[in-house]
C-alpha cells in the first residue's frame, strides 16, 4: 500500500508497519495515521495502530438536485400543453372568387402562321434605264401607282415611227382599192384584160393587209411605250427594292424588282387534328368565327372567320389545313407571324367556370379549395374540362354558387381556418376579389391590423 496525505490537514504521519498506516514521530500520546483503501481518504488512530472511523464521503450535487430536477421535468410537458390550448387556433389569408354558370364557347386550340391575301412579284416587261422611282421601300402602295419610270425615249421613238408606216401603207392600200375598183369596170368594155384587173386586186388585198400589220405594230409600240411606266398591280406594302434609279433592267426576268403583299385583309394559316375535321365539316358553311393571337401578345385576339378548308387530309402529319380571314385594319397582323388560334364550333350554354388560378394539381389530380361557412376549407377534386382565356370550364367537382379559394392554396390542407382578405389591386379587383357575404371576409380587416 502506497502511504496517502490526510485530508483534514494533519500532516508529519511517517508511515508505520505495512498495513498499518502513519505514526507521528516524537508524539507525547502515540497516535498513527492511515489511509482508508475504500474512501481513499487519510484518517487518524490511536497508539496501537487501531482502526478509525473514516469521516463519510460528500455525495455530488447532481444527486442532491435529483428529485427536484426530475419533477420539474415532468411539469413542463404538461405546462407547454396548458398554454397551447389557450393559444387561437392560426388563420390563413387567401383570396376567393364564386364559381358561376354562364355561356362558354366550344373552342379548337392550335397554332398557324399569318400570310398574305396575296403577293405580287412585280418585274419589268421591257429593257431600259431606271430613271424614277415612285415609292420607298417598304410603303403602302394603291393599284395603278407609279413604280419605276423607266426611260421611255426608245419606246416613243419606234411609237412614232410606227405610226408613220401605218399611215403610209393607208395611203397605198386606198389607192390600189381604188385601181382595183376602175379595172373592174373596164374589164366588160375589153378596155384592159382580166388578168391586169385581177392584179390590180391582188395588189389592193395585200396592202389591205400591210394596213392591218401596221397597226399591230403600232399597238405593240405604244404597249412598250405603257410599259416603261411600271405600276402597282394590287393594293399593299412593298417589300426590299432590288433595283435603284440609274440600274438597267432587263426585260421578263426571274428576278422581281419588288415584291408587295397585300395585307388588307390577310389570311392565318393553321391545321387541325384529323379527329376534329367532322366538327368542322358540319359548320364549315356557317362562317365559322376564327381569333388569332400574336404569341407574344396573348391577350390581344384578332376576330375574322374561316374561309378556307382544305379538299384532302395531308397523310404524312394526319392534319386538315384550314384558313381564316382577317380585315386587319389596323396591321396588327403580319406576314409570316407565328400565333395562336382558337376556331370557335359552338358555345355551351351552362358552363361552371372558376378562375384559372383556383385549379391546382396534385398527386390525385387537379383539386380545388371551397370555403366553408365556418371558414375552413376542403379540397374537392374535379375534371377540369377546357380552359379558356383566365376560366377553367368544370365538368365535375364544384357546384355554381360555391366559393373557391383563387390565392394562398399552397399552404392549406383539410380543415384549414382562412381568412378572406382583398387582392393587392383593391376591392374587386381581378378574379380573386373577396366575395361579399364570403365566411370570414367580414374579419379581414382586422386579421390584417392583427
Amino acid at each position: 500500500m502506497t502511504a496517502g496525505w490526510t485530508k483534514w490537514g494533519v500532516s508529519g504521519c511517517v508511515p508505520g508497519p505495512p498495513g498499518a498506516g502513519f505514526r507521528a514521530p516524537g508524539a507525547a500520546v502515540a497516535r498513527a495515521c492511515h489511509t482508508n483503501p475504500h474512501n481513499l481518504e487519510t484518517s487518524v488512530t490511536g497508539a496501537g495502530y487501531a482502526p478509525s472511523m473514516t469521516r463519510p464521503r460528500p455525495q455530488p450535487l447532481l444527486r442532491r438536485f435529483r428529485s427536484p430536477l426530475i419533477a420539474v421535468l415532468v411539469l413542463l410537458p404538461v405546462l407547454g400543453c396548458g398554454a397551447g390550448a389557450r393559444k387561437p387556433a392560426q388563420r390563413f389569408p387567401v383570396t376567393v372568387a364564386r364559381a358561376e354558370e354562364r355561356a362558354v364557347p366550344y373552342e379548337i386550340l392550335t397554332t398557324g402562321t399569318i400570310e398574305p391575301r396575296q403577293t405580287v412579284s412585280v418585274g419589268s416587261q421591257v429593257g431600259g434605264l431606271v430613271i424614277r422611282l415612285g415609292f420607298q421601300e417598304g410603303d403602302e402602295v394603291k393599284a395603278g401607282q407609279l413604280l419605276f419610270q423607266i426611260d421611255a425615249q426608245p419606246f416613243r421613238a419606234a411609237y412614232e415611227q410606227a405610226r408613220a408606216v401605218l399611215m403610209k401603207d393607208q395611203a397605198q392600200a386606198v389607192s390600189a382599192v381604188a385601181d382595183a375598183e376602175r379595172a373592174r369596170a373596164l374589164i366588160p368594155q375589153g378596155l384592159i384584160s382580166p388578168q391586169e384587173a385581177e392584179g390590180k386586186q391582188a395588189q389592193a388585198a395585200a396592202l389591205t393587209a400591210q394596213v392591218r400589220a401596221d397597226s399591230a405594230s403600232l399597238l405593240n409600240a405604244r404597249l412598250n411605250l405603257e410599259y416603261a411606266s411600271i405600276r402597282a398591280p394590287v393594293d399593299g406594302r412593298t417589300g426590299a427594292l432590288l433595283v435603284h434609279r440609274g440600274d438597267y433592267v432587263k426585260p421578263s426576268t426571274a428576278e422581281p424588282l419588288v415584291t408587295i403583299n397585300t395585307i388588307h385583309p390577310i389570311l392565318a394559316r393553321f391545321t387541325i387534328p384529323e379527329r376534329d375535321m367532322p366538327a368542322v365539316l358540319r359548320r364549315r358553311d356557317d362562317g365559322l368565327v376564327t381569333r388569332v393571337s400574336p404569341a407574344d401578345r396573348d391577350s390581344n385576339w384578332a376576330t375574322g372567320k374561316l374561309v378556307f378548308v382544305d379538299n384532302a387530309v395531308d397523310r404524312a402529319t394526319g392534319t386538315l389545313l384550314l384558313k381564316a380571314e382577317f380585315p386587319n385594319r389596323d396591321g396588327a397582323l403580319w406576314p409570316g407571324e407565328f400565333v395562336n388560334v382558337r376556331l370557335v364550333l359552338g358555345v355551351e350554354a351552362r358552363a361552371c367556370v372558376v378562375p384559372a388560378q383556383a385549379v391546382t394539381n396534385g398527386q390525385a389530380g387537379a383539386i380545388v379549395y371551397v370555403l366553408n361557412a365556418d371558414s375552413t376549407v376542403t379540397p374537392h377534386p374535379v375534371v377540369v374540362a377546357r380552359t379558356l382565356e383566365d376560366v377553367s370550364v368544370i365538368s365535375s367537382g364544384v357546384n355554381p354558387g360555391d366559393i373557391v379559394i383563387t390565392d394562398g392554396q399552397m399552404r392549406l390542407a383539410p380543415g384549414a381556418r382562412v381568412v378572406v382578405r382583398q387582392p393587392a389591386g383593391g376591392p374587386g379587383a381581378g378574379t380573386g376579389a373577396a366575395v361579399a357575404g364570403a365566411p370570414g371576409a367580414a374579419g379581414a380587416a382586422g386579421a390584417g391590423r392583427r
